[in-house]
């Protein structure tokens, strides 16, 4: 495979020490942008993820996991405690705009990789970290990871009702969010470069992405010491059809609740009893209640349409598999097949970005381990 056009981040070339999926999935960002991507792996391992099953072939490690986070990058393996391979990374540097990590602080220091000290060896070079809770501060050695930072946010906290218990969002989303502040980081300070000519330090961390996530709410606390909570509107919630489950989202209307009564055939116009929002708070319980019986009565279908007859906020519970096989998912070209050396033709998520004139393409797939160790070595000027 090879670009079939010019991308956003031709010329730009990134040294990604990353691993996991919050640096994986910022630099896969910035190679499916056209960057020259060289991640730089431990020799027989690879980065985390290769390993993430435990296996140890080489189909186990170009695993799913793997391959959804690396496609359009180039591997090479280098021992960096050997001094010629800690080398061929300075050589590297020097020859790049990029360096991103996602180590705890202090571990790329102690590897001989710190700002400072490739500073000295590039002073353009835009040095990028994402951690998870800071470069400094109280929790700066502490292993961050995603529940971790669900947890300590209070994004784990908050529920829709508090008879719910909690629990662990099941999709990484606080990897993914610090992940992409981390190109927004990297993509502003290449800009800032472009003006000034100077390199600079960036730096995310989960913890803090989690807290930005949550702006409305913490404003609202700051300001009203008040809960905002939009999972726990009295007209918005989850209810069950004889065959599966619809979203409805009572809000954004003058008067939601008489379109719902409409809607449900609840028999009644409950807006007459409930007419403002704080009266729909106190009798929450009685109002769920109602809805809850009346979805239980027919089909999703059924209770779709007669929502969107209503010009109602609703929509259909799915399955990942169902969202993918969705047509505004295939319109969207939001799934791409590419070939995969070990696993033939496979489907990953595509970019969620979308260029008119630069539209996304794979156009290497995720490396094999030390797949390009000769041609990179070669260009950096080091042994084959």
């Amino acid at each position: 495979m090879t670009k079939t056009r010019d991308l956003p981040l031709d010329g730009i070339r990134v040294v990604d020490f990353t691993q996991v999926m919050l640096g994986p999935c910022a630099t896969q960002v910035l190679a499916d942008f056209g960057a020259d991507v060289v991640k730089i792996e431990r020799p027989g391992s690879g980065e985390l993820s290769r390993n993430v099953f435990g296996g140890k072939t080489e189909k186990d490690l170009n695993n799913p996991v793997f391959y959804s986070l690396n496609r359009n990058k180039r591997s090479v393996t280098l021992d960096t405690r050997n001094e010629e391979d800690k080398n061929l990374v300075y050589e590297l540097v020097k020859k790049s705009d990029v360096v991103v990590n996602n180590f705890r602080p202090g571990v790329m220091e102690r590897m001989g990789f710190g700002y400072e000290t490739l500073k000295e060896i590039n002073p353009r070079i835009i040095y990028a970290s994402g951690s998870g809770f800071g470069q400094t501060g109280p929790y700066v050695h502490k292993g961050g990871q995603d529940v971790l930072a669900q947890a300590m946010t209070g994004v784990m906290e908050r529920r829709a009702d508090r008879s719910i218990p909690r629990s662990i969002y099941p999709t990484a989303l606080c990897d993914y969010t610090a992940g992409m502040h981390l190109v927004q980081g990297i993509l502003a300070a290449l800009l800032n470069r472009h003006k000034t000519g100077e390199g600079q330090e960036v730096s995310v961390s989960l913890y803090d992405s989690m807290l930005a996530m949550q702006m409305q709410e913490a404003s609202f606390w700051t300001s009203e010491q008040t809960d905002l909570n939009w999972a726990a509107l009295p007209l918005t919630g989850v209810f069950d059809t004889t065959d599966g489950a619809v979203v409805l989202v009572g809000a954004f209307k003058v008067n939601p609740l008489q379109d719902i009564s409409t809607a449900l055939e609840l028999g009644e116009d409950l807006s007459i009893h409930y007419p403002d929002l704080e009266t729909q708070i106190k009798n929450k319980a009685y109002l769920q209640d109602r809805f809850r019986k009346a979805f239980a009565s027919n089909t999703t279908a059924y209770w779709i349409g007669r929502l969107e007859d209503q010009d109602l906020l609703c929509a259909p519970v799915k399955s990942l598999e169902e969202a993918l096989e969705d047509p505004q998912t295939i319109h969207n070209q939001m799934v791409t097949t590419h070939s995969h050396p070990l696993h033939g033709d496979v489907k990953v998520i595509s970019s969620p970005v979308h260029f008119s004139k630069t539209p996304f393409q794979v156009y290497r797939p995720a490396p094999t381990l030390g797949q390009h160790n000769d041609e990179i070595r070669s260009e950096i000027g080091g042994q084959k």
